[in-house]
């Protein structure tokens, strides 16, 4: 079973970092306020979307729908869920790192409040993401258009939060090597994933499915990472989070939803580190200066560089400048000066002979990030 923390237990900081993996139970803005600051590397929230119901809602074969009724999603007004609001986005910021993201779903009920929220406590907004549901509930009364999406903002902690993740590359190439869209189709839950109790009803009303989360967190989170969720439910966030090799905090108040969350996340096995492995393009990779490959002996002093056809050459100088014909410089600026052009890769135009052939200084510097790698 996953770990169940009190909120009394938590307060009292009984050691440290106690609360990763776990469940905490309790208000989710006390139970923010009791982490550390600047403890959490990503937020998926689903708070209560507050849908307004009249009353009890039926098909045509006058069966009644299982909707949304529960205390949770009760508030006297909007002024309510405004302060209500406010009050969760202030304390996950807090606890939001500087280059961490926060992704909050609703509907057409909430989301835009939700929003404005967010823009008023200096959330940076990046993307809404249009969840496409294959399989919408209908609209029984046929007064309205088919409600079949529900919208996801994804957001910085501020504008100056240039280092957050995200994995483009890995999700290109998941998309058939096409950019990854902000609309993202996916059925609601359903069928052996929804959780139901003994009685055959669901655990929980709005079960969010976990392909959905997958997608979420692969996006924009990495290995090891920290995910908060403030509005557990019945642990989605959790059980993907374990799955694929992310920590998760989950805040929830209701013990039947505790019970069920607990029990599913247990039952979890985690992905292995190879699986795991996110791709990641040219600009995700650690710089490599040319002069670590000097100081690595990769390369040596007074060696000899050309391009790969061997019309120009240059030499290695000690401090990882070339020089040719009078000219010095970086291996980017003096391939562009001896190519007469305004810009050169000097990664890819310089070229090394390994006693065979000639081959780019580039698989030198491939060299010293698997190094890197190995480090980590």
């Amino acid at each position: 079973m996953a770990a169940v923390l009190p909120l009394a237990d938590l307060k009292r900081q009984v050691a440290p970092d106690t609360w990763i993996n776990s469940i905490i139970k309790g208000d989710c803005v006390a139970a923010l306020e009791a982490l550390p600051d600047h403890s959490v590397d990503a937020i998926f929230a689903d708070p209560p979307y507050n849908l307004q119901l009249g009353g009890n809602l039926h098909r045509p074969d006058q069966s009644l729908v299982d909707a949304v009724d529960d205390d949770w999603d009760q508030f006297a007004s909007f002024e309510a869920y405004d302060v209500f609001t406010r009050a969760w986005l202030l304390a996950c910021r807090r606890v939001l790192k500087p280059n961490g993201t926060i992704w909050v779903i609703g509907s057409y009920h909430n989301i835009f409040r939700v929003g404005a929220m967010m823009q008023d406590l200096n959330f940076w907004l990046l993307n809404d993401i249009v969840w496409r549901k294959t399989n919408p509930m209908p609209n029984f009364k046929g007064r309205r258009f088919q409600n079949a999406h529900e919208t996801m903002i994804w957001a910085s902690r501020d504008a100056k939060a240039k280092s957050y993740t995200f994995n483009y590359d890995a999700l290109k190439a998941s998309n058939d090597d096409v950019q990854m869209r902000s609309d993202w189709l996916f059925p609601i839950c359903s069928g052996g994933e929804r959780l139901k109790g003994e009685d055959g009803k669901k655990v929980h009303p709005t079960q969010k499915p976990e392909p959905l989360l997958a997608r979420v967190i692969m996006a924009s989170t990495k290995p090891g990472d920290v995910i908060l969720d403030p509005f557990f439910g019945t642990g989605t966030t959790g059980a993907v989070a374990k799955r694929l090799g992310r920590n998760f905090v989950g805040i929830e108040r209701e013990q039947d939803y505790i019970d069920a969350a607990s029990a599913r996340i247990a039952a979890v096995e985690p992905l292995g580190k190879a699986e795991l492995t996110v791709m990641t393009g040219k600009k995700q990779e650690p710089r490599v200066a040319f002069n670590t490959l000097v100081e690595s002996g990769l390369v040596k002093p007074g060696q000899v560089l050309s391009d790969a056809k061997r019309r120009v050459s240059a030499i290695i100088r000690a401090d990882g400048t070339l020089a040719a014909n009078g000219e010095a410089g970086s291996i980017h600026r003096l391939g562009a000066k001896v190519q007469g052009l305004d810009a050169c890769n000097g990664w890819t135009f310089w070229h090394y002979d390994d006693g065979k052939t000639l081959r780019p200084i580039d698989e030198l510097r491939s060299v010293i990030r698997s190094g890197m790698a190995k480090l980590d």
